[in-house]
């Protein structure tokens, strides 16, 4: 048994002609870490409410720890909440703040003062536990409303786009500060974010969701490696796959720009005999410019012209028009080219995915 079950979970709103969440099923363990993404719209943050009892289940069953939830107040499902917005309480300090829950639950003032004494102390709070939310800069905020959570000590936190409101190097070291703070307490968490990298990095699994339906379940990198259908390969990875529209005959791939492809027979073997039009996908990292690829992949070598480059300082990512399509690829720092430079490149076989063309579905993960 898990520790949360979705079993086929549904919300439907007065008035609204669909579900925005249709059909949720979804088995969570003790002390991991999922991530919710999708965008915006797609469902995530109502599924978190549900979670919490801020929203009425329309449909299906939740339980936490084997007991069914859905007509249980929030207060007593044995959760804590970390909001997008603070929800700082400006007169009161950071110690206050943090108390604050505790108090309203009865809770001892000598077990009050332990727990908010550990709290600060773990998310490095000590000199400003005396400020007030005006005097805090926006990650001191969060670790507030953080310490506001975890001293509760409940099984299952959840968290709403918590980062959001933060610059992007500030959102870099609250992920490492949350994962590590989630491997202390070995709370269950459910992430909720539109950020395919916070994901990435701190999540155990991902759930990723387009209205209000699940589209796939896996570990970071079985999502990026094989995703289901052509809307998990764009949304996960950045920068986003390249996709071209392309006939498949025989073993000859197509573009609509007159380029063709000749696929390795493992690869036109996993397609099925499939042909006619498809989408072609491949991630930018596997469009190949060194001389070696080129050199191994001779008969497959493509040309086209650079239109733009992004110096990443790691690496470089140079767009070209191809196939009809704007495509970028993925190279080191050291191979460098120019706008308007001709480029020789190959895709690498092994790791082009075919999609269908209506559908999405990914044929090579079938």
């Amino acid at each position: 048994m898990s520790f949360i079950e979705f079993k086929n979970i549904c919300k439907k709103y007065p008035g609204a002609d669909r579900n925005t969440v249709d059909g949720f099923n979804l088995n969570i363990e003790e002390k991991e870490f999922i991530a919710f993404v999708g965008p915006s719209g797609c469902g995530k943050s109502t599924t978190l409410r549900m979670v919490a009892g801020f929203e009425e289940i329309t449909g299906g069953d939740l339980l936490i720890d084997g007991k069914k939830v859905n007509e249980t107040a929030p207060k007593d499902r044995g959760i804590a909440m970390v909001f997008q917005n603070y929800a700082l309480y400006p007169h009161m300090t950071v110690e206050k703040n943090i108390a604050y829950g505790l108090k309203n639950m009865g809770v001892p003032a000598d077990e009050i003062e332990k727990k908010v004494n550990w709290a600060v102390r773990i998310l490095g709070l000590e000199e400003y536990r005396y400020r007030k939310p005006k005097n805090l800069s926006g990650g001191q905020r969060q670790r507030v409303a953080l310490g506001r959570a975890i001293v509760k000590n409940q099984k299952v936190f959840l968290m709403d786009e918590p980062l959001s409101n933060l610059d992007a190097k500030l959102r870099v070291s609250m992920r490492t500060e949350i994962s590590k703070l989630h491997r202390e307490l070995g709370a269950t968490t459910i992430y909720v974010t539109h950020d395919q990298v916070e994901a990435m990095t701190m999540a155990d699994r991902i759930v990723i969701m387009k209205d209000g339906i699940v589209q796939q379940v896996g570990k970071p990198m079985e999502l990026y490696e094989h995703p289901v259908n052509q809307f998990v390969a764009g949304f996960i990875g950045s920068p986003q796959m390249n996709f071209f529209s392309v006939e498949v005959e025989g073993n000859t791939v197509k573009f609509c720009d007159g380029n063709r492809l000749a696929l390795p027979e493992d690869t036109a073997k996993k397609l099925g005999g499939r042909q006619g039009r498809m989408v072609l996908g491949i991630r930018g990292e596997d469009v190949k410019l060194d001389e070696e690829s080129i050199r191994q992949y001779e008969n497959n070598k493509l040309e086209a012209v650079t239109s733009d480059t992004e110096v990443m300082g790691n690496e470089n990512n140079l767009y070209f028009t191809f196939g009809g399509s704007q495509a970028v690829a993925r190279v080191s720092k050291y191979e460098v080219s120019q706008i308007g430079d001709r480029i020789s490149f190959v895709f690498l076989p092994s790791k082009i995915h075919f999609f269908d063309a209506e559908t999405g579905v990914n044929y090579m993960e079938g």
